[in-house]
């Protein structure tokens, strides 16, 4: 539950909203707001690296939170979020994306 409230409070607030107006194309109107969220969004991401720098994954040697941070974390770059500082995130990411059954939410057709 740490890692999932993590997520909620400390990942999402930053990641997610930068991604959501960039992808909206409302970056520009909320330029100010996006300089804001650079920082906090990065020290989230510095948390999960430092963690993963030692774990496969977030929850003991398996696949379990990883899911409720993965959903943002993967398409951070979206949202103007540099991930190559970060190669333990991108380690993890790909290891996400080899689970069984892994489907990606960027190549739904929901509509």
């Amino acid at each position: 539950m740490q890692w999932l409230f993590f997520e909620q409070y400390s990942h999402e607030p930053f990641i997610a909203t930068s991604r959501f107006w960039y992808m909206t194309g409302k970056a520009e109107e909320y330029r100010e707001a996006l300089q804001q969220k650079q920082a906090p969004g990065y020290a989230a991401l510095a948390v999960m690296e430092q963690h993963l720098e030692n774990h496969a994954f977030f929850v003991g040697d398996r696949y379990t939170a990883d899911i409720g941070l993965f959903a943002y974390t993967h398409v951070a770059g979206e949202g103007g979020f540099d991930l190559t500082k970060f190669p333990a995130i991108e380690t993890w990411i790909d290891r996400v994306k080899s689970q069984p059954a892994y489907i990606s939410m960027t190549n739904l057709n929901l509509i």
